[in-house]
């Protein structure tokens, strides 16, 4: 049989799919850090700026599971994709022009209708296209990883350099380089193996699928308050924009030698989200004591558990039991569960934060610990195996 002169090669579909992580990764390498100052400029207090920042997690419980079911509907995750990544652009340049702090969350709601989605039909892209050239997921990944940390550490000079007001344009700049990354994405090569023959609501059926998802999203809502004020906090403690993207960039380079490795190992996606557990409750416990700039470098090595191993290990759980035609909605389920517990977590954490400041940790510490023993439970109540027959959509032993 011929292959089709027009399919990708997989050195080809990989390298163009690494290619759209870096771009979708220095996004929020610059917008995770960096945008709670913008609205901090913009004269919104700690309080406003948690709830600014649960919105986008709150209009994830619906976007996502609306992009998934188009994507999976119509077999079309690549244009859903492109068409997302354009109409955020549009949404955030029109942000740059808010003023008002109602005016401001409508710009931030509208934004995130089409952006909020674009990470977990990235995955789902990436699972199926992966697995149809015979690559692994993690040393792709990566590369979204390094672009983070990248746009972190350019945030951090820039923030030294230009007026705080003026960070929403980076956040724009860099949103356009990833919508024009987004249209030279790779086409799938062929349809999904098997025709969609379910309702995605036999995801929600799954006990195991559940109790996976439920366990995931607490631990990553753990970093709630880290994502949303740990900047504010070293600004506030005396630390530079350069120190502030350097700290952020410890942990992200952990998360890539975790990535990097993971493809060398046969590492079991339950036993990712127990290290996940382990690992936010060790790194937050220790945030609370306020430690100085020495300790916070090493601490931060501990988001390679807090989030690089929840991360494979729930996305390589969902995925082995992901019915046939169902990738992308199996996907956007796992993102709507990490979006309820985070934004809950975010909406209290400015109060949290307000209150108690580098105390409020001690809450993160018991999500995360919280995350482990559901999954502790789901695990004893129901001997797992994550083995499933009906998996059309792998990842590779790393995840």
């Amino acid at each position: 049989m011929k292959r089709d002169p027009q399919a990708p090669t997989g050195v080809a579909f990989a390298s163009r799919l690494a290619v759209f992580y870096s771009a979708l990764c220095a996004v929020l390498g610059v917008q995770m850090p960096f945008l709670p100052i913008w609205f901090a400029a913009k004269g919104l207090d700690a309080a406003a700026v948690g709830v600014v920042l649960a919105i986008p997690l709150a209009v994830r419980l619906f976007a996502i599971p609306l992009a998934s079911h188009l994507a999976d509907r119509f077999d079309a995750v690549r244009a859903v994709i492109v068409t997302g990544a354009a109409a955020s652009l549009l949404g955030y340049a029109v942000l740059g022009f808010m003023h008002a702090p109602a005016a401001i969350m409508t710009a931030v709601a509208f934004a995130s209708i089409f952006y909020t989605p674009l990470m977990s039909l990235a995955d789902a892209y990436a699972l199926r296209g992966l697995a149809l050239h015979g690559r692994s997921y993690g040393p792709v990944r990566l590369w979204g990883s390094a672009a983070f940390i990248a746009g972190t550490l350019g945030g951090g000079i820039l923030l030294d350099l230009i007026d705080p007001r003026a960070l929403i344009w980076v956040v724009v700049g860099t949103m356009a380089l990833n919508s024009a990354v987004a249209c030279a994405l790779s086409p799938l090569g062929e349809k999904s193996s098997a025709p969609r023959t379910m309702s995605a609501r036999v995801l929600l059926q799954d006990s195991r699928f559940v109790t996976a998802a439920i366990a995931a999203g607490l631990i990553q809502a753990s970093h709630a308050l880290y994502y949303g004020f740990s900047a504010l906090q070293w600004r506030a403690a005396g630390y530079d924009g350069a120190t502030i993207g350097a700290l952020w960039t410890a942990g992200v380079v952990a998360e890539i030698v975790l990535f990097a490795i993971s493809a060398r190992f046969a590492l079991d996606p339950t036993l990712l989200l127990f290290a996940g557990a382990a690992g936010g409750v060790a790194r937050w416990a220790a945030m609370a004591f306020d430690p100085p700039a020495a300790l916070l470098l090493l601490l931060q090595w501990l988001h390679a558990l807090s989030f690089g191993a929840t991360h494979l290990g729930a996305l390589a759980f969902v995925a082995r039991r992901a019915p046939a035609g169902l990738g992308a909605s199996a996907q956007g389920y796992l993102a709507v569960a990490l979006a309820l517990a985070m934004a809950g977590a975010m909406g209290v954490s400015g109060e949290l934060y307000a209150r108690w400041q580098s105390g409020a940790y001690w809450a993160m510490a018991a999500l995360a610990a919280l995350g482990g023993l559901v999954l502790l439970v789901g695990a004893l109540w129901g001997g797992w195996s994550v083995r499933c027959d009906c998996a059309d959509e792998r990842v590779s032993s790393q995840g």
